[in-house]
């Protein structure tokens, strides 16, 4: 008689292919993610190296176009890793945080470098892609356990062991949000303010509650005077009532205002859309000194050369016509010449101040008191050309030009 068997208990199923392979797939698309932004890392530093080479010592521009396109997307993928190290510790942030860090210093580097060594970007450009290249073979060095190009650049072993992490993220925002988001702020603020400084020569100054400009008064020994006052197309209508009212009433003033007797220009250019999107004024409708007798102190347009002659038909157009199907077509259809950029400072600033310049001297046998309200650019130019026969600085005021308001807030303009 046989006897009975125990029951066999029941073993639980096995888990779903699919269950299994999950977590590993996790881990090899990381893997092939964070291989590819190393791998277009390094590919945006060699082409950026080639270009900014061949711009440097030869000045061709032939590599450009393949550069700005890696750039772009490699940048774009700085971006997407550095979000992905807040969501999850499975990303080495000694390896990876390096390229997101390089991108933003790069980045915020420009603005200084525009400011004071414009003229040596070609050269500090090369400096920064050979560093690129060198950092990116560190990282693949670090990642690799030696110089290697093993597919997949970023080894498994590699990347950490959590998939998510609210410590990690928490983390993450704070330092963003309190710590980097400010220290960027006050960066570019700071470079915004460095720039207005410079390239007005202090006439202009960029302060947390706006906009202010320095007149400066000089003399000479023989009693004349010069007042030079940085204007505005666009300011708050104090100011330009506040500057009315400082002109003597036995003084020139010397008016800025470019005239087009032959009608060159297809469109006239006007700031009121501005003014009233801002909420300001337009220095043409507002400023209208009553005292003291005005004389204009400007240049015709048939001065200027038919390249900037072109370029202001085209700003007037936009500007007219905003940008459309039509505006838009122009736009990219039209070809500046290399030269453009000296040619409009030559006919905009140079051409003009010489011109004002001359008429400074001839009224200054008429008047002993100048006024030249001006638009800013034109004042560093002026104060050398006047102090060159014999003018000093005597005294300054500073007046406040536009005034950050907030929102639904009129403010008032003055002196600060």
């Amino acid at each position: 008689m046989n006897a009975a068997l125990p029951p066999v208990a029941d073993s639980p199923p096995p888990l779903p292919p699919a269950l299994k392979s999950k977590p590993g797939a996790m881990r090899n698309m990381f893997t092939i993610l964070l291989s590819l932004c190393l791998g277009l890392f390094l590919v945006d530093a060699v082409f950026s190296l080639i270009d900014d080479s061949l711009i440097f010592f030869f000045g061709l521009h032939s590599f450009s176009i393949l550069r700005d396109l890696t750039s772009f997307f490699a940048v774009l993928m700085a971006v997407g890793i550095y979000v992905l190290m807040g969501l999850t510790p499975m990303v080495p942030k000694r390896l990876f945080l390096p390229i997101p860090l390089f991108t933003l210093a790069t980045m915020l580097a420009a603005f200084p470098l525009a400011i004071y060594c414009f003229d040596r970007i070609p050269e500090v450009d090369v400096g920064f892609s050979a560093f690129q290249v060198v950092l990116g073979l560190m990282i693949l060095s670090w990642s690799q356990g030696g110089l290697k190009f093993n597919w997949p650049l970023v080894p498994a072993n590699r990347l950490g062991v959590r998939r998510s992490g609210w410590r990690n993220l928490s983390v993450f925002v704070l330092l963003n949000v309190f710590v980097l988001l400010p220290l960027v702020t006050t960066y570019l603020f700071l470079c915004a303010t460095l720039a207005v400084d410079h390239y007005t020569g202090g006439f202009m100054a960029l302060h947390p509650a706006g906009f202010t400009v320095q007149v400066r008064k000089y003399v000479r020994n023989d009693g004349k005077t010069i007042e030079l006052f940085p204007m505005s197309h666009v300011a708050d209508a104090v100011f330009y009532q506040q500057v009315s009212q400082t002109f003597p009433t036995n003084s020139i003033i010397l008016m800025e205002g470019v005239t087009d007797v032959n009608n060159l220009l297809t469109n006239k250019l006007s700031y009121k859309r501005m003014a009233k999107s801002l909420g300001l004024s337009e220095q043409k409708e507002t400023f209208r000194p009553v005292r003291g007798e005005r004389v204009r102190a400007d240049v015709d347009v048939d001065q200027f050369s038919p390249a900037t002659i072109d370029i202001l038909n085209l700003i007037t157009l936009v500007h007219a016509k905003v940008i459309n199907p039509e505006t838009l077509r122009q736009l990219l259809q039209f070809t500046p010449s290399p030269q453009i950029q000296d040619q409009l400072f030559d006919d905009l600033l140079w051409k003009r101040n010489q011109h004002l310049v001359g008429e400074i001297k001839s009224h200054l046998l008429l008047s002993d008191n100048i006024m030249v309200p001006w638009g800013v650019a034109h004042m560093p130019g002026i104060a050398k050309e006047i102090m060159k026969i014999g003018f000093r600085l005597d005294e300054t005021h500073e007046y406040m030009v536009i005034r950050f308001r907030r929102a639904g807030n009129i403010g008032n303009t003055g002196k600060p």
